[in-house]
């Protein structure tokens, strides 16, 4: 940042253009005079710097303001972030099925598809297979491969934010240390034709409390979602930010062990995800001749009301719910969601009752316990804003500015 921070939050200095794009996407000053106040800027630099927005196509002007001054006047213009200049894909993988979109930068999505990938094929093949699915959303959509300013990729395991490989991953065999960035952006070259875009890859439960907490609690300030699929893991937004620990591994709750002797994924015994996943409830059901492979089919069998996988699924809840009640002392988040195949009303009762019988009545007295509200968009949304916020971040829009001659 070129300027400093007033006490008042006001950025005052030589802001950039970048600076005074944020300041208008935020919708903390959406007229000229609003931006030469927050910044101190001349109304003159003012101008020049959002003249190079302009010209980028990223700043558009609105309806007219109200009228400030008693005298009357002229009403102000107001400036709008133009969303509508670029759109972004996103994916978001898990063990056998997958989904796309094409969304616009505001996080609305304009075209999806979803279908089987098994992760297990390996990062070669998959993420071909992806480049295939990016090429016909954006025909669908009705944009152009050119168009496109920026990838999110969602993937079932922990990832290294610099790189963007995952690292030693449980669930994603032949994937540990892959260069997913470097394949995904080639493989959507080839099929589109279009020049390289940025790759942006991240733990999906991370991006699903991204995409939620934007859209559903944005004024949450400390959120915590859960997701219980083939395995579980948490994914925590603090003060508006993703919060990945040092490397990545923030959130992995699903390998907390817990005591029983069951064998996890991992290769460790006792593992909370080897007694309490989609995939361990799958297993148990199958053991007691239900026809279940798989979380995706645990989901199914509770939409059915099936007694048996409704009994199991609350059992989970107990065992997560127990662990949460850490999580909840921990953090002391404001909004706990429960997503993924399980996340239904057997699940939530076991969760509720453990959380609230082990966790200090401080830690709960204003938490709410919710289950997602974008569904299995919530990868999706969340990639995208990943995505936006990376390449409107201030000191990479002037970065960009310059690389296209503004």
């Amino acid at each position: 940042m070129t300027g400093r921070t007033s006490a008042r939050g006001q950025v005052r200095g030589q802001a950039s253009a970048g600076e005074l794009l944020g300041l208008v996407r935020s919708g903390r000053a959406t007229t000229r005079g609003a931006l030469q106040q927050m910044t101190g800027l001349s109304r003159a630099t003012v101008g020049l710097r959002l003249d190079r927005l302009f010209r980028a196509g990223w700043l558009r002007e609105g309806a007219g303001g109200p009228v400030d001054s008693p005298l009357g006047g002229r009403p102000s213009i107001t400036l709008e972030f133009d969303d509508a200049h670029a759109v972004v894909l996103t994916a978001d993988l898990e063990t056998r099925h997958a989904r796309a979109a094409v969304l616009t930068l505001t996080g609305e999505i304009l075209a999806e598809h979803s279908g089987t990938l098994v992760i297990e094929d390996g990062p070669e093949q998959v993420l071909g297979e992806l480049g295939a699915w990016f090429g016909e959303l954006l025909e669908k959509a009705g944009h152009r491969p050119d168009e496109v300013c920026g990838i999110g990729l969602a993937v079932p395991g922990p990832v290294e934010l610099e790189t963007g490989r995952v690292v030693q991953p449980p669930i994603m065999p032949g994937w540990d240390g892959y260069d997913i960035r470097g394949r995904l952006a080639r493989a959507f070259t080839d099929r589109t034709g279009a020049p390289p875009v940025p790759v942006l890859v991240d733990n999906d439960a991370n991006l699903m409390a991204y995409g939620e907490q934007r859209a559903s609690h944005p004024d949450c300030s400390a959120f915590v979602l859960v997701k219980v699929s083939t395995g579980i893991g948490a994914g925590v937004v603090v003060g508006g930010s993703i919060f990945r620990g040092i490397d990545g591994g923030a959130g992995d709750i699903g390998h907390i062990r817990v005591g029983a002797d069951a064998l996890c994924r991992c290769g460790s015994y006792g593992c909370l995800a080897a007694v309490a996943s989609g995939g361990a409830v799958a297993r148990r059901l199958a053991e007691a001749g239900v026809p279940a492979a798989s979380g995706a089919d645990v989901r199914d069998l509770l939409a059915s009301g099936h007694p048996e996988a409704a009994a199991l699924a609350r059992e989970a809840g107990r065992q997560v719910g127990d662990v949460l009640a850490t999580v909840v002392t921990l953090l002391n988040p404001g909004v706990l969601m429960i997503a993924g195949d399980l996340a239904g009303t057997p699940f939530l009762t076991g969760v509720r009752e453990l959380l609230y019988q082990r966790a200090l009545p401080r830690s709960t007295a204003h938490l709410e316990v919710v289950t997602s509200r974008l569904g299995e968009r919530a990868g999706l949304v969340g990639a995208g804003a990943l995505v936006v916020e990376h390449l409107y971040a201030p000191e990479r829009v002037e970065e960009r500015l310059l690389a296209l001659g503004y």
